[in-house]
């Protein structure tokens, strides 16, 4: 430690005890460490995004604006958080459950914080350094439902076949009756569907509960409403367009993991728009179209959904680009085609135009068909959806599930481990 140093940031109320205790030992030298104390969120993220490496943020659990993004903004900036909860005082969020590394008492000691640092910070030297490189965030194992999304500009019936598909997963038995449909196209159209006469609880209050921690699968349950006509729950969306920059990306982002951790299956109705920074350039865009991009890269499969016709064709082709530019690998990617006729020989020639123009999409498998269905005054009355529109949709996605589940590769298989081989303690060696 003599040419390296601990680099502190320190958020707390001007009362804190701790944060002038940690002040004394930083200038006495009794800790090797330098402090900088912030007074509000907004520097604290400054001082994050300024370049500078730092070892650690020590934050109150009080502290207001601490949530799940300045916790990975620091990490992003390769600084582990460090909570210190009052016990007197009730916090603001589930600090490990928001990504904190450790919870500290208010009455830490000095020896105490420094066994917290050795374990999950790193020292910065005293010379010019850039921030150390942040190791990828290892997989979680635990389990989560099948997210399948189905897309496509507006006016294709995108919606309509996102009610279909869940009426009719919700009919397998195998899913226990848990599929949800979601509702997370800037411009929500479920509400008005499924003829909801409430304003909420919706997606927003869904990525509220995920900004300070994990909701529970039950609370996340209770946010949605059942639809019994159609044996599936439904998640509602934005109130308005515009309610997207309430939204906050690592809590939309936990919120969209936080329904398959409560559903078996989980439907949603997403926006075609999945243009991000590298492709225009703009991170307002790519903040803006986080909701499908998420989606897109969370789904086991997406349905691409266009019309017939000139445009119509154009459009899907369009589309199929941007989601392969967006990182969906064409064995999770099924273009759709609805309202189609059933010429033979239109239906070829859709399929070549298709290929010739989504370039980038070559690969992908043929379209499916889904013929002209009236069913606008099916869905007034809140019934369920005709069998010949639901069953043989279902029936493509259900066998593009399974036969992705097939192309997984295999868990390896238990070994046992010889008495021993794992080593011992140092005073047995």
């Amino acid at each position: 430690m003599a040419t390296e140093r601990w680099v502190l940031l320190g958020l707390a109320s001007s009362r804190a005890a701790w944060l002038g205790e940690l002040t004394r030992w930083s200038t006495s030298g009794a800790l090797p460490a330098e402090l900088v104390k912030c007074i509000s969120v907004e520097e604290l993220r400054a001082r994050l995004a300024s370049g500078r490496p730092w070892s650690a943020v020590l934050v109150d659990t009080t502290a207001p604006g601490l949530d799940r993004d300045l916790v990975d903004a620091a990490g992003r900036a390769g600084a582990a958080v460090l909570a210190v909860r009052d016990r007197r005082a009730a916090p603001r969020l589930d600090p490990l459950a928001a990504g904190v590394v450790a919870v500290l008492p208010a009455n830490f000691g000095r020896d105490e914080l420094l066994d917290a640092l050795e374990l999950h910070a790193r020292p910065v030297g005293r010379g010019d350094g850039l921030p150390p490189t942040l190791a990828e965030d290892a997989e979680s194992t635990a389990w989560r439902g099948r997210l399948v999304v189905v897309c496509g500009p507006g006016g294709t019936g995108a919606s309509t076949l996102s009610v279909a598909l869940s009426q009719g997963l919700a009919g397998n038995v195998r899913y226990g009756g848990r599929v949800a449909l979601a509702d997370l196209a800037l411009r929500a159209d479920q509400a008005v569907l499924h003829d909801a006469t409430e304003l909420g609880p919706g997606l927003q209050e869904l990525v509220e509960a995920h900004r300070l921690g994990a909701a529970a699968p039950a609370e996340v349950v209770a946010g949605t409403f059942a639809v019994p006509a159609r044996g599936y729950r439904l998640l509602l969306g934005l109130r308005r367009p515009s309610a997207w920059s309430a939204l906050r990306p690592r809590a939309t982002t936990a919120a969209i993991d936080g329904l398959r951790r409560a559903f078996a299956v989980v439907v949603a109705d997403v926006t075609g728009d999945v243009e991000g920074e590298a492709e225009c350039g703009s991170s307002d865009v790519e903040e803006r179209n986080h909701l499908a991009r998420t989606a897109v890269a969370q789904a086991d499969l997406v349905l691409a959904v266009g019309a017939p016709g000139l445009l119509g064709v154009h459009a899907l082709a369009v589309l199929l680009r941007a989601l392969g530019a967006a990182g969906v690998s064409p064995t999770r990617l099924l273009p759709v085609v609805n309202r189609a006729r059933r010429d033979p020989r239109a239906r070829s020639q859709i399929s070549a135009a298709l290929a010739d123009l989504a370039a980038g999409a070559t690969s992908v498998a043929g379209p499916v068909w889904v013929r002209e269905r009236r069913v606008e005054d099916t869905l007034r009355d809140g019934r369920a959806l005709p069998s010949s529109l639901v069953h043989p949709l279902t029936a493509i996605v259900e066998a593009r599930l399974d036969q992705l589940a097939d192309l997984a590769p295999p868990l390896p298989e238990p070994a046992r481990v010889p008495p021993g081989a794992l080593g011992g303690w140092a005073d047995e060696r």
